[in-house]
């Protein structure tokens, strides 16, 4: 099956999507994302990410670009005309098309939107699982607004090659204070010694990730002890357990931290629990 995108009202093969040349998300970055899972051909928490969506919007002053119902049936068309059971659908909203000027285009100058989909390899993700993923830890050069979830993620790309050249699948960032912020395209996590589970607050600092929202339900109701606060690479180099989470990702165990192998070098029994029970949480619409 050929891939198809939704490129602004239309639904045109994959191999030649393509916008104008003037995007003010090709030219400044000026748009926002989400990434929502799929599983089983449907959507997995759509309405909290369409809700992180007009979120980031309002904070760029970009308008939705349609109703939120419509834009939901646009994101179950592109997960049905690709096939895709298992995987993920791709959001982006831009500014719109505009001669390029750092200020803001003129009022009524239409949002783009662009959505996509893919499969994934679910047996792979499951393997990578079962073995535990290594994590590098590099310094914070981001922007403070990392609370918005906009395409602008230069430092992020060049952080995850980082990890990759080092034989990592991630990259923590550590802020001014010596304090884990959150992995390039991932939230943090560690398990203490006595068991709590630690995440640094989505204040500041971090993206509120939506499947990080979906872990900290899922723990609380399993009677887990949670708590938020800022931890060091050091703390996470002997915690009992440490794990990722995203959607592309969902609950991931870590079992080693710049060469530092967390516990016994395997994934341990909470982040193994919160994989396996993570959909009995989540919304699947």
């Amino acid at each position: 099956m050929s891939r198809i995108a939704y490129v602004n009202g239309r639904y045109v093969p994959h191999r030649t999507a393509s916008v104008h040349v003037e995007d003010r998300g090709y030219q400044f970055s000026d748009g926002v994302y989400e990434v929502c899972e799929v599983r089983g051909g449907h959507l997995v928490d759509a309405r909290r990410h369409l809700d992180r969506l007009e979120r980031s919007l309002s904070e760029l002053r970009i308008a939705l670009p349609m109703g939120r119902a419509a834009l939901a049936a646009v994101l179950r068309e592109v997960v049905a005309r690709n096939g895709v059971k298992d995987g993920i659908v791709y959001l982006q909203v831009t500014r719109g098309v505009a001669r390029r000027d750092h200020a803001f285009p003129a009022p009524g100058t239409a949002p783009s939107l662009v959505v996509t989909a893919r499969r994934a390899d679910m047996a792979a993700q499951e393997r990578l699982a079962e073995q535990g993923v290594r994590v590098i830890c590099v310094p914070e050069n981001r922007w403070p607004r990392v609370d918005i979830k906009t395409v602008g993620l230069l430092p992020n790309v060049l952080a995850k090659q980082q990890a990759k050249e080092a034989g990592a699948r991630e990259a923590w960032f550590v802020d001014a204070s010596g304090h884990v912020t959150e992995g390039s395209s991932t939230n943090a996590w560690i398990v203490t010694g006595d068991g709590r589970i630690v995440t640094r607050p989505a204040e500041n600092g971090i993206l509120k990730g939506i499947t990080r929202a979906v872990v900290l339900d899922a723990a609380k109701a399993l009677g887990l002890v949670i708590v938020e606060r800022a931890f060091t690479p050091q703390e996470a180099y002997g915690a009992r357990e440490a794990f990722i989470t995203a959607a592309s990702t969902l609950v991931m165990p870590v079992v080693e931290i710049d060469g530092h192998t967390i516990a016994d070098g395997r994934p341990g029994p909470v982040a193994r629990d919160l994989r396996h029970r993570f959909h009995t949480f989540a919304e699947v619409s």
